[in-house]
């Protein structure tokens, strides 16, 4: 990919009025938790809380009991501000979780509480997620759980486009969760985005570390459509992950580096001298093709023979999450849980999301070092 010229454009601004009139037509739903098959009419104080479970695009999500029911869920507690990106955000985020109550392969609402101040969303709650898991084991991840692992990933992103018309942006360890009953489920969607004509023509950037190239680098800076296939990329470089428990770009000390690494290495690949089938480095290679345009879409993906023998084949991943989970984290466990390395950290480990302006910096140092 070339790097583009100078062009350094302020992202557009959301607009605050649509995205307000959004969440008062939600806020009609205010209250209504749907658990285990009953309504409920309930109120923020029928929450307590139980503990944090961590963090997402646009709010910290907690363990609560619902008191009511006596069941407890997840519940993702955001800010309302002024702030029209932040709003946005949190529109999608709803919007999303909401219309996908039918797809068993996104996390499923029990409803919302939203008042001038917040906006929570009740989930159902899950186990972990793919990058805590990561942290706590010794061992990659068994390329049969990778298996049903991107079944249901690729499974959840054909029914966002397909049933919404919409492109996650932020597929990620973090953002693939696991309950212990083995089922897999995809979570996050404040930084989705609505496709047009097939195509995302908005600037949202997601987590650095798992940018498409021709995200980082759009062929036209000024029109900086991309689609799906962009998602397949992250999915890609998450499989890696997942298949080596090291982030595919080792050695990187900045998002700037991870950007350059991306467009200018070759793309990340399983390592030889695994045991890895030949039908899952070739669904990898399919994923990571640098060129966005012969790299699959999700119809495609799921004709893959790895993806159509994981169709078939039953891996029993509750119970190999339940025989790798440890009671409780050994010290070394419970710092790289904590988000450092087992001698510290130091290195860089992911990054976090990268904004429309980052990239934009980003090529206009490229450009500048290019010509000098």
């Amino acid at each position: 990919f070339d790097l583009p010229g100078t062009i350094l454009v302020q992202p557009k601004t959301p607009d605050n009025s649509v995205i307000e009139r959004k969440l008062k037509e939600i806020m009609k739903l205010s209250g209504i938790l749907h658990i285990n098959g009953v309504r409920y009419q309930s109120e923020m104080s029928d929450l307590k809380e139980l503990g944090e479970l961590g963090f997402g695009t646009s709010g910290h999500v907690f363990k609560m009991l619902h008191v009511p029911s006596q069941e407890i869920i997840a519940v993702k507690q955001m800010r309302r501000s002024g702030n029209p990106e932040e709003n946005k955000r949190i529109a999608m985020d709803l919007e999303v979780v909401l219309k996908s109550y039918d797809c068993p392969y996104i996390v499923q609402c029990l409803g919302c509480f939203i008042t001038d101040s917040e906006v929570w969303i009740c989930m159902e709650l899950m186990s972990t997620c793919f990058d805590k898991l990561l942290k706590r084991l010794t061992t990659p991840i068994p390329e049969p759980v990778i298996g049903k692992v991107s079944l249901a990933t690729v499974r959840a992103l054909h029914y966002l486009k397909e049933s919404h018309g919409v492109i996650h942006r932020d597929v990620k360890p973090s953002n693939i969760l696991l309950d212990n009953r083995g089922n897999v489920k995809l979570c996050d969607f404040g930084i989705s985005g609505h496709l047009v004509n097939s195509k995302a023509n908005t600037k949202n950037a997601g987590c650095t570390a798992y940018l498409a190239p021709e995200r980082i680098s759009p062929p036209d800076p000024q029109r900086p459509d991309y689609d799906i296939r962009a998602d397949v990329w992250s999915l890609g470089i998450t499989l890696v992950e997942l298949a080596t428990g090291k982030f595919p770009y080792p050695d990187c000390k900045s998002d700037f580096e991870v950007l350059s690494r991306v467009l200018q290495d070759d793309p990340p690949s399983l390592p030889e001298g695994n045991d890895f089938t030949p039908h899952f480095r070739d669904f990898v290679k399919c994923c990571l093709s640098k060129d966005y345009h012969v790299r699959p879409k999700y119809r495609k993906l799921l004709e893959h023979s790895f993806l159509r023998k994981y169709m078939e084949e039953n891996v029993d991943v509750a119970s190999w999450y339940a025989r790798c989970t440890p009671s409780s984290p050994s010290p070394i466990h419970r710092r790289q849980l904590n988000g450092g390395g087992p001698e510290g950290g130091g290195n860089y480990d992911g990054g976090g999301n990268t904004s429309p302006l980052l990239l934009q910096r980003f090529y206009h140092q490229q450009n500048q070092h290019r010509h000098r």
